[in-house]
């Protein structure tokens, strides 16, 4: 009696092992992509190019400083090429539906030296900053995107920004594009503060009043893109940007004394298209 019961355990017990042992799912198998995100394997269009900038030498400037801009995107072989504004901060789209995209992305600001610039005489130094978050855009039809930007910065302000464009796409007419639209920037204290604000110690060596800058609206604009492609490798750009600062950055002593508030931005380039192939 006591044996069959034993033997009764013993067998269930395996049958028990055997059950667990089998998953009650099964994923496929690795490498394996969600439906939303691409798959980093295939052909892949990568873009690379340089262009030049003439912008307010630093914000609220009325002088204008000349730069190069390096230009580098990547999209699925045999896609469209997506919409980009000079606005734009370096972006990776990692979900992607429809006409709606999201990613990270990234901008870099230049530090402002106050030894290089007169109006900027015992201000001191802001050193430059690398700002880090998302994005999300979206296409409701194929002439028209609007754009979401929040990044957080590092080094030169710990703040928050925001940015928002929205842009008419015009049909292509002989290889030429023409694109434009909307642009508004919000910013917390943090952000605006640095480049902005005027304590005591500045206020005596500069000679302009105490100023403390706080955040809200930052900015509202427009700008517009011209590209032409003349081949499908090679496409040649130019664009324009304008900005009216508002709110604490449009208050401070030094755009109101020695800059000023409307803020103009041109530039050019030209990039390369070519393919290549993870496997």
């Amino acid at each position: 009696m006591l044996r069959s019961i034993s033997l009764a355990l013993a067998g269930a017990l395996v049958s028990a092992a055997a059950a667990a042992a089998e998953p009650a799912f099964t994923l496929p198998p690795p490498p394996f992509t969600l439906p939303f995100l691409p798959s980093p394997l295939g052909d892949w269009t990568v873009t690379i190019g340089v262009g030049g900038e003439a912008r307010p030498s630093f914000e609220g400037s009325k002088n204008f400083l000349l730069s190069p801009v390096p230009i580098f995107s990547i999209r699925r072989a045999g896609t469209a090429e997506r919409f980009r504004s000079p606005r734009d901060g370096i972006s990776f789209g990692l979900i992607e539906f429809g006409g709606f995209r999201a990613g990270p992305v990234g901008k870099f600001v230049r530090e402002r030296n106050a030894d290089s610039y007169a109006a900027l005489h015992g201000l001191g130094d802001v050193k430059f900053a690398v700002e880090i978050g998302g994005f999300a855009e979206y296409f409701p039809v194929e002439w028209f995107r609007t754009r979401i930007e929040v990044r957080r910065g590092f080094g030169g302000h710990e703040g928050i920004v925001a940015d928002f464009s929205a842009d008419l796409i015009a049909p292509s007419w002989h290889g030429f594009t023409l694109s434009g639209g909307p642009r508004f920037s919000l910013g917390d204290t943090r952000s605006v503060q640095p480049y902005y604000s005027i304590n005591a110690a500045q206020a005596l060596a500069s000679g302009l009043p105490s100023f403390d800058a706080k955040g809200g609206a930052r900015s509202v604009g427009a700008g517009a893109l011209l590209r032409y492609r003349i081949n499908p490798q090679w496409t040649v750009h130019s664009y324009v940007e304008y900005s009216r600062l508002l709110g604490s950055a449009a208050s401070s002593p030094l755009v109101r004394l020695r800059g000023s508030t409307d803020q103009v931005t041109f530039g050019f380039g030209a990039s390369y298209s070519f393919d290549v192939r993870v496997r």
